[in-house]
């Protein structure tokens, strides 16, 4: 097959899950013997954080055959001065931007690769080939998140992309409802993220001089919010002194990191705590782990915190979290608490207490993620893609 991934976003050596998926995709794809294009929208030149198949094609549509395309400050001002009001208008903005600047640039991708089916890592992505360039070629649009928030926060057009898409993708079984309560034509597939399956397994019933609490994640204040996480081993720092928690991943806004630091140093804790950036050996950071925790308020997919378990480390995020709480089964392979400080305060007290608990639940999670692994999910895309190909599926739409 030729496949068109196209996911306009960053990708030069970005290190977020989006790109990270991406790559991982076009990889898969390659190495089962298809023609992979990636089509993406990058304001920087240069190579991406994770590795592709060198079989991979890809475009930079902002530097296109010696073509830059800036996106300009007057946009990106009108962007941010729209979000708090709209995020449907702020959208609107970027939306407006590829219409005007790159629709050229794609047509000629399209017209240079011939792709049998494309799979478009954002309704946005899927609005530029459905309504703009209204091309017959079957497109499937990812869902990196709960498809819910398409329906509150994303322009018309882009929920006109999803009815009309091929098919559409999310990552729980819990989101198939927010797509078919609205379109209960548009076909719906549950495919979840690949889970590493590590060869070796975090031992967590070694007597160890220090232990770890592992959150891995942009460091974004309203997303991610490893603040709360901060705050709440503050509480247990003096009851468990041989207790360390690691911060690793990309600084979003310097003002926010600063501010996490600030929490570290008032409370004194600059020997239990470290804000470490970001890695390539998330294998090696996850085996050194004790407890991997994930405070977010919103994951499509908590792939770190299901990469922790599949290290066999039990894993705590938070009830109202959909992208975390379909994957922790509370009490089994983790914690779900609720929203706040206190509450996840708790629940690593009693993982921390007790060392048992958290090699048994270890061990569980460990075996929960096996569904997850590469030749399952990778077998599922194949799988989906050949039928929409092959017209096997979905005939009509």
């Amino acid at each position: 097959m030729r496949i068109l991934l196209a996911n306009f976003t960053a990708m030069v050596d970005d290190a977020g899950g989006l790109s990270k998926v991406t790559c991982a995709f076009a990889d898969a794809m390659a190495k089962r013997g298809h023609e992979v294009t990636i089509v993406y929208s990058d304001d920087k030149e240069g190579q991406f954080f994770f590795p592709v198949d060198q079989a991979v094609v890809s475009y930079n549509l902002r530097h296109y055959q010696g073509n830059d395309i800036v996106f300009p400050i007057y946009y990106k001002v009108l962007r941010e001065f729209v979000r708090p009001f709209s995020k449907k208008l702020a959208k609107r903005v970027n939306n407006y931007f590829v219409t005007k600047n790159l629709l050229g640039y794609l047509q000629d991708i399209l017209a240079k690769n011939k792709p049998e089916v494309i799979v478009a890592f954002q309704p946005a992505a899927s609005k530029h080939f459905i309504l703009d360039l209204k091309s017959d070629i079957p497109i499937v649009t990812m869902s990196h998140g709960d498809p819910e928030d398409y329906f509150h926060n994303y322009p018309a057009a882009e929920q006109e992309a999803v009815a009309r898409s091929t098919a559409c993708q999310v990552l729980l079984p819990d989101f198939v409802r927010a797509i078919k309560s609205r379109y209960p034509a548009t076909p719906v597939e549950v495919i979840g993220n690949v889970v590493p399956q590590y060869e070796r397994q975090a031992d967590l019933l070694q007597k160890k001089r220090e232990y770890k609490i592992i959150f891995i994640g942009q460091l974004v204040k309203t997303i991610k919010r490893p603040h709360l996480l901060i705050k709440a081993f503050v509480k247990l720092a003096a009851k468990y002194p041989e207790w360390k928690l690691e911060i690793w991943g990309a600084e979003n806004k310097r003002s926010y990191r600063k501010y996490l630091q600030k929490l570290i140093d008032v409370a004194g804790l600059s020997q239990q705590i470290a804000i470490k950036g970001t890695t390539h050996d998330v294998e090696h950071v996850l085996y050194q782990g004790d407890i991997v925790v994930l405070p977010s308020s919103g994951e499509g997919f908590g792939l770190t915190a299901a990469e922790g378990m599949s290290m066999g480390l039990p894993a705590v995020g938070y009830k109202r979290c959909t992208g975390l709480a379909g994957l922790i089964d509370d009490g089994k392979t983790g914690f779900l608490c609720e929203d706040g400080v206190d509450p996840l305060a708790e629940k690593l007290d009693l993982l921390m207490a007790n060392k048992k608990m958290r090699a048994e639940m270890g061990q569980m999670a460990r075996k929960a993620m096996g569904i997850y692994s590469a030749d399952i999910i990778w077998k599922k895309w194949e799988d989906l893609l050949e039928r929409i190909v092959s017209g096997d599926a979905y005939n009509g739409k």
